[in-house]
């Protein structure tokens, strides 16, 4: 044994060559490889070992089913907040330790089986040839957290597979199929799944041989990289408008790298690198990263509550979905499209075919982008069962109540179904805001029931609401969280109340709309301030997205549940617009105006028209400041969002922020209202509730706790 470490073993292996070094990534206490601080100390004294060991030649390989994920990004916060200075010696010492193995004298090959994404493809980069399994995955998706590759990726790859090549897959971010490495030259060789070790064994005894100029592509790794000044300008320049306009002004890590990669193209590897520590160092430390990052670690807690439903679920081998239409079409899409074949009732025969049509629709959609083919897609169809009657549901696990969003109707409908399922089955209603603890009095088993919201469009939507009623057993909520993740969506568990979580905190961003709307504001403004923010879309085409009609009526929920901040007294633009029917997207008129473009997507248009009929409401009109509009609308958000906190309706900050990403676009690069909120320091939060808007009421009063802990300085993320 040349080196023995807890992630990292190094052995020499006898090859027709001579000697050579087999270096094993292989973390004895995880189930993955991650480069962490751990792995990079035992890299580089691995490297040590190899360097004097008098091997011939390197083959590093992976002990595990994958070869390695990335960076462990549960430290980067402590690594990211200690300054610049220090920031920047971390990346120096680690990429001393990557450039010792790029440096050994022998030639090297990495033997990539599964995974390598980040750190680990970066890793693979260091070695002279890469040799890759058919099912592997790799690539430098770093810029999905607001940063990009810090352990020598932009300085290798473009010298490896050409600029152009690299910006694509550096800025761009995804993972990469293997024959796409191939034809750009990211890997040497692929070969089928297994066969990566065996493959990589023979080509690095040719190079041992001389067969292979192991020293011509060592030095293209590490020089400058070839591209003349008329060609460069051309690459960079395009790539840099380019990639600016489709990241958007929010996300700067994109263009930092290829900036990074211009400034150093002309430089040898080790300048190179000190050109890439510095703009990583300069990413890293943006709210942007630190939201990003945020929301990454975010996602892994989800998924590991997910892990924690799924040991007490039943299973779910058969749905169904009761309502057809649109809503019902999509959920059966979405279930039967994941794996879980689902019947389909109505009472009426054209909101079957309504249904159908809509599963239809969004499956031809995959075949036309060839993400399926016709049989696979008949195959899809055959397992959605539309039906008029209860004939199959006595082998249904759980039922999805999609009916109208009337609580009698709901009522009588979930008695209904209660009689004609088997023993255990659970069922689930997908309301928007009506109360679970209700729905459940129409039950002789409440504790089989509980909420299951779904966003709309149910197929782009990722997020779904499970509510908890008063009486909901623990194995329903885990069952319907088990069906949710099997469908791939996010499932995120809430308490029961009115609006539940997410609708709940968006209407008091709504509220704030209707306050600045209610003094004369102009919406058009507010819409382009919000979405300058980084909303998709700003509240008043929001409402007309909702639908106007749900959005009052939701509204009058809210004011029933919560009279004291959302109980709005006079006439609003929302009452205005519902009274004359001006309903949104969905009949053509609301605060804008819709027509059907080209496509037959319906197009946004302004009619002064619209005017007289909000001078109803407002006193005249009113200039307000990008700061006042921004605060207005957000700052009634956080406080309902601690709110939540506070009363337990959501467990965890991470929950709740997570919700509103998913469930109504809250900009990512703000992290959620919570990370919104470390990022503002309550602090100031409480001041500008206090000096500038306590005259609007309740909507605007900073809770208790949110008092403390500006006072004490604490964030909801540590």
């Amino acid at each position: 044994m040349i080196y023995q470490g807890q992630t990292i073993q190094v052995s020499q292996v006898d090859s027709k060559a001579g000697p050579i070094a087999e270096l094993v990534f292989d973390n004895q206490n995880d189930s993955v490889n991650k480069f962490n601080a751990e792995t990079v100390g035992e890299l580089k004294a691995a490297g040590e070992a190899i360097a004097a060991s008098g091997v011939k030649g390197l083959l590093v390989s992976s002990g595990k089913k994958v070869f390695i994920v990335g960076a462990d990004i549960t430290e980067f916060g402590k690594s990211f907040s200690e300054g610049e200075e220090k920031l920047l010696g971390w990346l120096k010492e680690s990429n001393d330790v990557f450039n010792a193995i790029e440096d050994l004298d022998m030639p090297s090959i990495t033997a990539i089986n599964g995974i390598a994404l980040g750190g680990g493809f970066e890793m693979a980069l260091t070695t002279d040839y890469r040799v890759a399994g058919s099912k592997a995955s790799v690539g430098l998706p770093e810029v999905k957290l607001g940063i990009f590759p810090g352990f020598g990726g932009t300085v290798r790859l473009p010298r490896l597979v050409g600029a152009d090549n690299a910006i694509e897959w550096i800025a761009g971010g995804t993972p990469n199929k293997p024959e796409k490495a191939l034809k750009i030259g990211a890997v040497d060789s692929v070969v089928a799944d297994g066969q990566e070790r065996d493959a990589a064994l023979a080509m690095l005894e040719l190079a041992i041989n001389g067969t292979f100029d192991w020293k011509a592509r060592r030095a293209q790794k590490t020089g400058p990289l070839q591209l003349g000044p008329i060609e460069a300008m051309m690459v960079f320049e395009t790539a840099k408008g380019f990639i600016a306009g489709k990241a958007g002004p929010h996300y700067p890590a994109p263009v930092e790298a290829v900036k990074g990669i211009q400034k150093a193209a002309g430089m040898s590897r080790d300048d190179a690198l000190l050109v890439e520590n510095k703009g990583f160092a300069k990413v890293a430390q943006t709210t942007v990263a630190d939201s990003l990052i945020g929301l990454f670690l975010n996602d892994q807690y989800l998924k590991k509550l997910g892990k924690g439903h799924a040991k007490i679920a039943k299973e779910v081998k058969q749905a169904a979905v009761l309502g057809a239409g649109i809503m019902g079409g999509g959920i059966a899409y979405q279930s039967a499209s994941k794996g879980t074949p689902i019947i389909m009732k109505d009472i009426a025969e054209p909101a079957l075919e309504l249904g159908m049509g809509e599963a239809t629709k969004l499956l031809s959609k995959q075949v036309e982008r060839k993400k399926m083919d016709n049989a696979k897609m008949g195959k899809i169809l055959s397992s959605i069962r539309p039906t008029l009657s209860y004939g199959d549901f006595g082998e249904v696990d759980i039922v999805v109540e999609a009916v109208v969003e009337n609580p009698k109707v709901k009522h009588a409908v979930l008695a209904d179904v209660e009689k004609n399922v088997k023993e255990g089955t659970i069922l689930t209603s997908n309301t928007s805001s009506i109360s679970i603890s209700y729905l459940a009095e129409a039950l002789e088993k409440p504790e089989n029931f509980c909420g299951m919201h779904f966003f709309n469009p149910v197929h782009r939507m990722p997020l779904v609401e499970i509510i908890r009623g008063e009486k909901s057993s623990d194995e329903a909520i885990a069952t319907t969280v088990a069906y949710a993740s099997a469908m791939g969506k996010t499932p995120i568990v809430v308490n029961d109340c009115p609006g539940f979580l997410v609708n709940r905190i968006l209407f008091p961003y709504f509220f704030g709309f209707g306050g600045l709307m209610s003094e004369g504001a102009d919406f058009r403004k507010i819409d382009k301030v919000m979405e300058k923010f980084g909303w998709p879309m700003g509240p008043a085409y929001l409402n007309d997205v909702v639908g106007v009609d749900t959005s009052h009526h939701v509204g009058d929920v809210l004011a029933e549940g919560y009279p004291d901040r959302m109980k709005v007294d006079e006439r609003s633009a929302l009452d205005v617009l519902y009274e004359n029917e001006r309903f949104g997207q969905k009949n053509g008129k609301g605060y804008y105006e819709y027509v059907p473009d080209r496509k037959g997507k319906p197009k946004k248009t302004y009619n002064e028209e619209i005017e007289a009929l909000l001078d109803e409401v407002r006193p005249g009109r009113k200039d307000f400041s990008d700061e006042e509009i921004i605060e207005r609308h957000m700052i009634p958000m956080i406080i309902e969002t601690a709110r939540c906190l506070e009363e337990g309706i959501v467990d965890s900050a991470q929950e709740a922020d997570m919700g509103l990403i998913m469930g109504i676009g809250f900009p990512p690069f703000r992290g959620g209202a919570l990370k919104y909120a470390d990022t503002l320091g309550m602090a100031n939060i409480v001041k500008a509730c206090d000096e500038k808007y306590s005259h609007l009421g309740k909507l605007f009063e900073p809770t208790e706790k949110m008092r403390e802990m500006a006072a004490a300085g604490t964030k909801y993320y540590a």
